[in-house]
């Protein structure tokens, strides 16, 4: 490692003398009154700084400082106890020009310095053409600036030599150091006489303020640790602001302010954004005041709140100077600045950047440039707190992901625990999406107002983001996303915007990108708009859809939806959607899937329109287009429910919407459910003698009983209901009872009665356009051929109904037919045919958790035929699973014990090879 050569130790005398000029520019610095003034005081001072570390070019560097300090005495005599306004204007020039020449050898010194930091020197071979062209460039500047200050003052260059000549004589005589080091030493010390008349005039200037003493030990007096011909120690601080006290606690985070500390230390600039409230001030001030934050920049942490100045560059930058003490007014970059922002490490956090950084804002392009230039200090960490994602380049973006459970709750209960805890919080804190902010305003109302859990729960339930708000103005999660629409960028994207926003917060599930056009046509530009919302942290993309935290949505949703044009244009988008008959012979099937990505959109749509137009065809037949595709693309549980239910009997859409209801219970294997809505339909469609619809709903409800296990039942309504389509001439529907009547008489044994049955039907079905009927027909005769042992044609009869099904896409009737494959080779004790029909059932029932789970079983049941008792229990213990996920209990009950038959199986069989064998005669 590089050490310094030793210093001469004459030269600790000019150093000496060097700390006094220092010291005093900087006094001066504080108390003008001319802002180039003091630029131009503290830029020598930095100049002065830099020469007293360097030894090697002392010659050139004492020329140098010679320059400056004459400057400097100039300047002090020329302005003392004046204002910017009393100068005239060729004086201004001068100081102007005085303070951009010295601020760019600051610059390059600076520079120089830090290219030889190694050895903290200025190399003479390389440096001296340098410090002497800095030298001629101040000469320059000091001619100038003695005859103009001469017109105004009457202070001339012969009269500051009297205030600067023995400084003068001394610079003179250190230029003979090396042959005559005892004249040095005399010289020195006649530098710092001389200097004591300047120090002296600086006292008179200072001994006009009620703060003579004060301002002196700060200016004069060393940093305690500090002695002369060393450095002050190195978290000395320059008089600024103090950051905001950090909050009490900031639970969840600590990893993140771990990252954040780690990227401080290495002086990287780091920006934590996102949406209003998720805690991006409190990790900053945590950061500012953690422990390794004050051990490495001391007192240099400052923090600027930018939403509290008007958004400009002048703004900004004066408010900059009084945070990190230079008390520079009016500067109109950051070049006067700069003194006071590189002399020590600092850590600055600008907090609500967004403020200062919106592209759409006043001096936009200014701001950012000036705000990158800040993040290039090589001694400066800076930090941006952002609800926008505009920032400069080369921040670094630590994550700030969303509070675990336990975090949120602790944020609760630390400001109300009231009971202990309780899963009602816990629910509710799910409810706001984990949003701190709000959990904060949460707990601080029901603590205000003293709710116990329950009631506090009540009260969401009604008010909801309303709840959201404390007694103290502007206190409420409100404010804080009005703030943000209040911004220019947001304000440039014209008056849809705010209802655009509106649509997003109406949709549980956000907006899928693939369909702005679809649901916006009349908007121009909509992918610009949905961008700006996530750069503006409104909202945020997750798997293509553009969505947005919980109690945003709340506050932004519309109260009213039938005031919303833009969302009621949604909601005729996806109704017309809707309203697409969902038939596997039709076209459009296939496109009916995307009902598999966006069913809560469109189940939320329906409970709240259904109730607003309760007798709008257009919505009634949206509802029961949403349950046919849920019943062929999306199999699950609906909320809607109670909605059929609590419709009056005579409403007109009321029996067609249980039957829907009652297919889709069917499907999730709730065969008593079925039955029981079947027969309000039923109920109803009598009272109204609408003999189509109770043919229909007798159809449907054998297959309910024949689930059941209701043969018998089944039978006879199958029967009627086929009266009624041959007096209606319907002939398909006939052909679908007769099928219905083979599956049953199959059933119940009697096999020649389902035969004929099911060729009745085939031949009522053309062979053209009700392929899916007959295809459904052929897996029948295949299963009625397998019970009567007729092989052959057994699958003769599945294969057709398998080049059906594939030829349209029929994934149920794919499955339906390999499963019944897999029942016929298993029967015939052929189990590899059999696993590989099961298997190949089990592709297509990806999409339907019922089938699935069927499947699943009946491979069990091979796996228990060939003694493969573990993997039997596995595919038995699946199914039972998936069965009591969909609420499945027909189903459950029966796996469930055949479960146990395996379960008891493997016990007997664990039993027997641990008994010891008996021995046999004669051992």
């Amino acid at each position: 490692m590089a050490t310094d050569p030793p210093k001469p130790k004459e030269w600790d005398g000019v150093v000496s003398t060097l700390y006094i000029f220092i010291d005093a520019f900087n006094l001066a610095k504080e108390i003008s009154s001319v802002t180039p003034a003091r630029a131009v005081f503290g830029s020598v001072a930095v100049i002065l700084t830099m020469i007293k570390e360097s030894f090697a070019n002392r010659k050139d560097c004492i020329e140098l400082g010679q320059t400056c300090i004459e400057i400097c005495c100039v300047l002090e005599r020329g302005t003392k106890g004046k204002g910017a306004e009393h100068l005239n204007q060729l004086v201004r020039d001068a100081i102007n020009r005085a303070q951009t020449t010295v601020a760019e050898i600051e610059r390059s010194v600076k520079k120089q310095s830090k290219r030889n930091a190694a050895s903290r020197l200025f190399h003479a071979k390389n440096d001296k053409d340098k410090i002497a062209g800095w030298s001629s460039d101040l000469n320059k500047i000091l001619q100038i600036f003695n005859t103009e200050l001469a017109i105004d003052t009457n202070v001339t260059a012969s009269g500051t030599h009297k205030i600067v000549s023995d400084t003068q004589n001394v610079v003179l005589d250190t230029r003979d150091v090396v042959s005559d080091t005892q004249d040095v030493v005399s010289d020195t010390r006649n530098i710092v006489s001389g200097t004591q008349n300047i120090v002296s005039e600086t006292h008179d200037v200072v001994s006009e303020t009620h703060h003579f003493v004060s301002d002196i030990h700060r200016a004069i007096v060393k940093p305690q640790g500090a002695s002369d011909g060393q450095d002050p120690p190195a978290h000395a601080s320059v008089h600024g602001e103090s950051p905001p006290r950090p909050p009490r606690a900031c639970f969840g985070r600590d990893e993140l302010i771990e990252e954040v500390v780690g990227l401080a230390e290495s002086l990287e600039p780091f920006a934590l954004i996102g949406a209003g409230g998720i805690g991006k001030t409190s990790i900053a001030l945590k950061v500012l005041h953690h422990d390794r934050i004050k051990q490495r920049f001391g007192d240099n942490r400052r923090f600027i709140r930018c939403d509290k100045f008007p958004a400009s560059l002048p703004h900004f930058l004066n408010r900059l100077s009084k945070v990190i003490g230079a008390g520079i007014e009016n500067a109109e970059d950051l070049t006067p600045l700069e003194p006071f922002l590189s002399s020590k490490d600092m850590i600055l956090v600008l907090d609500n950047a967004e403020s200062i950084l919106d592209p759409q804002g006043t001096d936009a392009r200014e701001i950012k440039e000036t705000v990158e230039e800040l993040s290039r200090f090589s001694n400066i960490c800076l930090g941006i707190t952002s609800r926008i994602t505009t920032i400069p380049p080369h921040f670094r973006c630590p994550t700030i992901s969303t509070l675990s459970t336990e975090a949120a709750c602790d944020i609760f209960y630390s400001i109300y625990d009231n009971g202990g805890r309780s899963e009602v919080i816990s629910d509710l804190i799910k409810q706001l999406d984990f949003h701190a902010l709000s959990i904060t305003l949460l707990a601080t109302t029901a603590f205000h107002n003293t709710w116990d859990h329950t009631r506090l729960a009540k009260e969401w339930n009604v008010q909801r983001a309303q709840v959201l708000r404390t007694d103290y103005n502007n206190e409420s999660l409100a404010a804080t996303i009005e703030l943000s629409l209040a911004s220019p960028t947001f304000r440039k994207l014209g008056s849809d915007a705010r209802g655009l926003l509106g649509v997003v917060a109406f949709l549980p599930q956000g907006i899928d990108e693939n369909n702005l056009e679809w649901l916006f046509p009349t908007i121009p530009d909509q992918q610009n708009i949905f961008d700006k919302f996530c750069v503006l942290s409104l909202t945020s993309r997750s798997n293509n859809f553009i969505t947005m935290l919980a109690p945003i949505r709340d506050h932004l949703r519309p109260r009213d939806p039938k005031l919303s044009p833009l969302l009621c244009a949604t909601k005729d988008r996806y109704f017309s959607r809707l309203s697409v008959v969902v038939d596997p012979q039709e076209p459009g099937f296939k496109e009916a899937r995307w009902v598999v990505s966006e069913d809560v959109n469109a189940e939320h749509l329906l409970e709240v329109f259904t109730s607003i137009d309760t007798n709008s065809d257009v919505v009634w037949g949206a509802f029961i287009g949403f349950l046919r595709h849920l019943i062929w693309h999306k199999s699950r549980h609906t909320v809607l429910g109670p909605i059929v239910e609590g419709l009056v009997d005579d409403h007109h859409s009321k029996p067609a919407c249980l039957i829907q209801l009652a297919q889709l219970s069917y499907i999730l294997g709730n065969y008593s459910e079925q039955k029981r809505l079947l027969s309000q339909a039923l109920k109803l469609a009598r009272e109204q003698e609408d003999d189509p619809q109770v043919a229909e709903t007798l159809y449907l409800l054998s297959d309910a009983n024949q689930a059941l296990g209701l043969h018998d039942e089944g039978i006879k309504q199958t029967k009627e209901a086929l009266g009624i389509f041959e007096r209606l001439g319907n002939t398909i529907r006939q052909a679908n009872c007769w099928n219905d009547l083979s599956r049953l008489f199959r059933l119940e044994g009697r096999l020649d009665e389902a035969e004929e049955a099911a060729l009745h039907a085939i031949e009522l079905l053309p062979e053209k356009g009700e392929e899916f009927n007959v295809c459904q027909t052929h897996r029948t005769l295949g299963r009625i051929y397998g019970a009567k042992r007729e092989k052959e044609k057994a699958i003769d009869h599945f294969e057709k109904a398998l080049r059906l099904a594939s030829a349209f896409g029929w994934r149920d009737l794919l499955f339906e037919n390999h499963y019944a494959l897999a029942n016929l080779f298993f029967d015939e004790d052929e189990f590899d045919e059999a696993h590989s029909h099961i298997d190949q059932a089990k592709s297509h029932a990806a999409d339907d958790p019922l089938r699935l789970g069927r499947a699943m079983e009946w491979k069990a049941q091979i796996w228990y035929q060939q003694s493969q008792l573990e993997d039997a229990l596995s595919e038995a213990s699946g199914a039972l699973e998936t069965y009591e996920k969909l609420g499945a209990s027909t189903d459950a009950v029966r796996c469930k014990g055949f479960l146990e038959r395996i379960e008891r199986a493997i016990a007997v069989r664990d039993a027997a090879s641990s008994s010891p064998r008996t021995s046999s005669p004669g051992h």
